[in-house]
């Protein structure tokens, strides 16, 4: 038989970079973590960020954590785990939309400002002021003299963050070139995902070189004492996640708070109420 024919979105994809093949071995011969010990471990995880939420809440500690790296490298399910245990009253996400025109007049960093946390609070960026450090430049949305004075002020102004007594978190997710093809093909036809494939991704997507230039700049000119880049790889989702949720509790000195014994009171009797007949109607069960 002849090779099966590729679907037309399929085909519409940028050449992959020199050297990238998409995996062909199963999960179990890759060695990535099976979902069983992955849940085991992300219960554990869930259990301690609700001890650093009741800590940040009781402290008035004020921490930022922002995401940035490689498109398909697993940002959004790695926030997404982060916060699925804990309350958004603490934990915020912050992913902003491409700028308005009155943004775009303001200093850079002002629609981000508004955003940092206060007492007792955690903010997380999916993607953050780094835009003008990968996306903006590679993508010809920002000049070069642009990305060079946001790359020299961009240290000060995070020394500030931290003298203002924000923790402040910056993690570079990093994912390979075959894994990445091998995740933009799945969204092709998935219609789960497909949201997730843009034109922007797929431009993205050819330019891997360029971005990866970007990201050794930034990182020479912001890896600093008082705020340094961790990079976790996530070829491997699960271990990826699991990897940040670790560092990120390593690196917040919170200590779990005491709890006394907690008895749910006696309910009330019903006093004469009855049920009324009629209402509201209620929603078919399908299930």
């Amino acid at each position: 038989m002849g090779k099966k024919s590729k679907s037309k979105k399929e085909a519409e994809l940028p050449p992959e970079p020199a050297g990238s093949e998409t995996p062909t071995t199963d999960t179990a011969s890759t060695g990535k973590m099976k979902r069983k010990a992955y849940e085991v471990e992300m219960r554990v995880l869930h259990g301690e960020l609700v001890a650093l939420q009741e800590w940040v809440k009781a402290t008035g500690a004020k921490v930022c954590v922002v995401f940035e790296g490689r498109d398909t490298a697993g940002k959004g399910g790695t926030i997404r785990r982060i916060t699925e245990r804990v309350s958004p009253r603490v934990f915020r996400v912050v992913a902003l939309p491409a700028p308005t025109d009155r943004e775009r007049s303001q200093m850079y960093v002002q629609r981000y400002i508004g955003h940092f946390p206060a007492a007792g609070e955690v903010v997380i960026f999916d993607r953050s002021w780094y835009n003008r450090a990968g996306v903006e430049p590679v993508m010809g949305f920002c000049t070069e003299e642009q990305t060079a004075r946001f790359l020299a002020q961009t240290p000060p102004f995070e020394q500030a963050m931290v003298d203002s007594g924000i923790l402040l978190l910056k993690y570079w997710l990093e994912v390979s070139p075959e894994e990445q093809t091998k995740r933009l093909k799945s969204r092709i036809d998935d219609p789960r995902k497909v949201w997730k494939l843009s034109g922007m991704d797929l431009k993205s997507y050819s330019r891997w070189y360029d971005y990866s230039r970007a990201r050794d700049a930034m990182f020479a000119a912001t890896d600093t004492a008082w705020a340094p880049w961790h990079i976790a790889r996530t070829d491997d989702k699960r271990r990826g996640r699991l990897n940040v949720i670790s560092h990120l509790l390593a690196s917040v000195p919170y200590r779990p708070l005491v709890h006394g014994d907690v008895k749910l009171p006696r309910r009330q009797q019903p006093g004469g109420y009855v049920e009324p007949d009629g209402g509201p109607g209620h929603i078919p069960e399908r299930f």
